[in-house]
């Protein structure tokens, strides 16, 4: 890289999901004045305060790390823009950022989106997509403003939905995309070679928070839905069902095409665990009891026999 297109840049991020593109930028040459990170938290048996992914991977780089609990504060935004900074790329970081710090670099914010905008602002794009049957989503590089991803638009990419995508495997095959967008969609902002595209008004969804409780299978409803909760669950917070009185995760699972049924949803069908849904049948072939190891279904009966007419809370 030569001096005249190397930028001066800060990161902001926390998750492992943003590891990628923060090593991206040190690979190309920029100059990573600084990376902000969220605060160590309790993890663990023990609780101990544990850093983000992102603090540990500038740290080991040898980059100076800030992990300020708010950017709201006047001390930290004047610390900020005394950075001088040419550009400040943002992927995960999870807290906003006032104007005074969109505003403070040359060529303002840049963040690294896992969808395809304007398809799924918010915080769970990628469980979102795997939960509403999409066929795609991608990475969206975009230039921020006060909105929740409502910025212009520099580079999209999008990337296939398979029948058995997980939430896990397209965390780590977007990861990878962003990561490799982020150095032509800054150098193009900085020649400007790149000029942004506002979103469009048409197809606006908003990726809710995922909540603990949304991984129990609600068999009321059609068992595609089901299936792809266990996909997009995976691995947090986990799809599961009730069986006396335990706990199990369903890893993996089947839909069999059965139609409309004339048992009560949740009732076991067979002795291979088919259960009925609102709509077909499904079949976990992937579990985990609490404290077990994953194991297949045929596995788990063995050890623990479910009769058919069984009806699972």
């Amino acid at each position: 890289m030569s001096e005249a297109s190397r930028l001066r840049v800060a990161f902001l991020g926390s998750p492992d999901f943003a590891v990628p593109t923060l090593r991206a930028l040190i690979d190309a040459g920029h100059e990573v004045a600084c990376v902000y990170a969220q605060p160590p938290r309790p993890a663990g048996r023990g609780k101990r305060e544990r850093p983000t992914a992102v603090q540990a991977a500038a740290e080991a780089a040898g980059i100076p790390v800030r992990t300020p609990r708010t950017l709201r504060d006047p001390e930290e935004q004047a610390a900020f823009a005394a950075l001088g900074l040419d550009v400040a790329v943002v992927v995960a970081y999870g807290l906003i950022l006032p104007p005074a710090v969109l505003s403070a670099p040359r060529l303002g914010c840049v963040n690294v989106h896992a969808s395809l905008l304007p398809r799924w602002r918010g915080a769970a794009p990628i469980q979102r997509a795997i939960l509403a049957g999409d066929a795609e989503t991608g990475v969206t590089i975009m230039q921020m403003d006060a909105g929740l991803d409502t910025g212009a638009m520099l580079l999209r990419r999008a990337v296939p939905i398979g029948p058995e995508t997980t939430a896990a495997a397209l965390h780590d095959s977007l990861a990878t995309l962003g990561a490799q967008l982020i150095e032509p969609a800054l150098a193009g902002l900085a020649s400007g070679a790149l000029t942004a595209t506002g979103q469009p008004a048409e197809g606006v969804t908003y990726a809710h928070k995922l909540e603990r409780d949304e991984g129990r299978l609600d068999f009321s409803r059609p068992a595609a839905d089901l299936e792809r909760s266990v996909r997009a669950f995976d691995p947090w917070p986990g799809a599961f069902l009730d069986l006396e009185g335990e706990r199990v995760k369903v890893l993996a699972a089947q839909v069999l095409t059965i139609g409309a049924l004339a048992n009560a949803p949740g009732t076991v069908l067979d002795h291979e665990f088919t259960i009925a849904c609102g709509e077909d049948a499904l079949r976990p072939t992937r579990v985990q009891r609490a404290g077990k190891a994953p194991m297949a279904t045929e596995a788990f009966l063995r050890g623990f026999p479910v009769a058919a007419g069984t009806i699972l809370g």
